[in-house]
């Protein structure tokens, strides 16, 4: 086992060289760090108030394959990010 031994630093030396260690690290993690939206979901209810619609229309999406429907059980849900990439603009 290896002993650790601080020489020669008072308690404010030693302090202030972790300190100044610490702010490195995290300057260097901030500098790379990308942070990422958690994955939201959408049930069919949610898509069809977000665009006015009927459930029934949403269901109609999802048959011609204008919405990529994910399920679980017998619960049907959408990536809102997904959703939102479906929308195609119009040229007018």
């Amino acid at each position: 086992m290896e002993t650790i031994q601080f020489l020669n630093y008072s308690p404010k030396q030693l302090q202030s060289e972790i300190a100044a260690s610490v702010k490195t690290q995290l300057e260097e993690f901030l500098q790379n760090y990308q942070p990422q939206q958690p994955k939201e979901y959408l049930s069919r209810k949610n898509v069809a108030e977000m665009f006015g619609v009927d459930i029934s229309t949403v269901h109609n999406w999802c048959k011609s394959k204008r919405l990529n429907p994910l399920g679980i059980g017998s619960r049907v849900y959408f990536l809102r990010s997904e959703v939102e990439a479906s929308l195609t603009p119009l040229n007018g």
